[in-house]
């Protein structure tokens, strides 16, 4: 009984230590990573966003910026802005219960869910319409804006997409745990943020496989604002539960009827390309595919000329979206970072949706 007694008391302390770590650790990215917009409350959520405006010779329609999982608004604006800043009116956006923005109701677990608060988002800022530009998971999101809210869409850009779905139907463990009511509450508030710091680097790195992880990207893009326990958790709830949202939404893809294109690298090892983006050409009428050899899960920053570009073909201008794709290509082919051991590749078996 002694043994039990003190096996239960060193469980209780070492949990305890874990969730004040957690604390202090939550505290310390944010004071790290503080708000760099506005927060506007739209749909009952609380939304953090970056609203620029155009330019006096701007070119291109308003564009929207949608980003992926375990992200922020961050990710696409740090390497995007200065490519279009003053071309067009942008707006970046933390998706809810990501970066700054709150949750909100139970609806923002959804793709259609949060599609709907950014569309509030939208109507709070008088945007009429966008160019909505998705990455990974934000992919999902933009197809749910494109189904549900099509009056709001102007064109598609899709990077790396995570939109179909996948053999298996499976995430990583511990966005399984995290996402589980009470388990997941206490995962999140006691090992999300130890373990996150432990892999934080390998694991981002393996996002960026085969490319080299851009030196910039962990401090600029702000990451770590995901090992926050809200966030982990809002984050894992999300991944875990795509595969049910996209099996409902894929077979709608062909109501899609809107300029699209579709951005893969050939080496992602964190969704199935060949499902997803080849899934997405097929599907959308008219989407044009840009296949990019040796890139992995982020076009976004490895080839932000060729999103500039994609985005401005999206718009109706005349762009060779081959041949700067084959100017990626030539810039990125001495690159053969993995894929380690340490990353995860999909396998036909079985598959995964990781961070992104």
């Amino acid at each position: 009984m002694n043994l039990i007694l003190a096996t239960l008391g060193f469980l209780a302390a070492l949990l305890a230590a874990l969730f004040g770590a957690s604390r202090v650790g939550a505290h310390l990215i944010e004071t790290r990573n503080p708000p760099v917009g506005d927060f506007a409350t739209v749909a009952d959520t609380r939304l953090h966003y970056v609203h620029l405006p155009a330019g006096e010779n701007a070119d291109l329609p308003p564009i929207l910026f949608i980003h992926g999982a375990s992200g922020n608004l961050l990710d696409q604006m740090v390497p995007i802005r200065p490519r279009l800043e003053g071309r067009a009116q942008m707006l970046f956006v933390d998706r809810p219960g990501h970066g700054w923005s709150d949750r909100g109701p139970s609806g923002n677990a959804t793709p259609a869910g949060q599609a709907a608060a950014i569309v509030a988002l939208m109507d709070e800022l008088g945007m009429e319409d966008a160019i909505v530009v998705g990455h990974s998971f934000g992919g999902a999101i933009t197809a749910a804006l494109a189904l549900h809210h099509p009056e709001r869409v102007r064109g598609l850009v899709f990077l790396a997409a995570a939109t179909h779905p996948w053999p298996g139907a499976g995430t990583v463990w511990y966005y399984r745990v995290a996402s589980v009511p009470v388990l997941g509450r206490l995962f999140a508030e006691t090992l999300a943020w130890p373990g996150g710091v432990l892999r934080m680097r390998q694991a981002s790195a393996c996002v960026f496989s085969p490319n080299p992880l851009a030196e910039t990207y962990l401090d600029e893009a702000a990451i770590e604002l995901v090992l926050r326990p809200h966030a982990f958790q809002a984050n894992a709830v999300d991944v875990d539960g795509l595969y049910d949202h996209v099996v409902e939404m894929a077979p709608r893809y062909g109501e899609i009827a809107v300029p699209t294109v579709v951005i893969s690298g050939d080496h992602d090892t964190v969704v199935f390309e060949e499902i997803h983006s080849l899934g997405l050409a097929r599907d959308i009428p008219g989407a044009e595919l840009v296949w990019v050899r040796n890139m992995g899960h982020k076009p976004d920053w490895v080839a932000p000329d060729l999103v500039e570009a994609a985005i401005a073909r999206a718009a109706g201008q005349q762009v060779d979206l081959a041949r700067l794709a084959a100017e990626v290509e030539a810039r990125i082919a001495p690159h053969a970072f993995g894929p380690l051991d340490a990353c995860p590749v999909e396998r036909p078996e079985g598959s995964h949706l990781a961070s992104g």
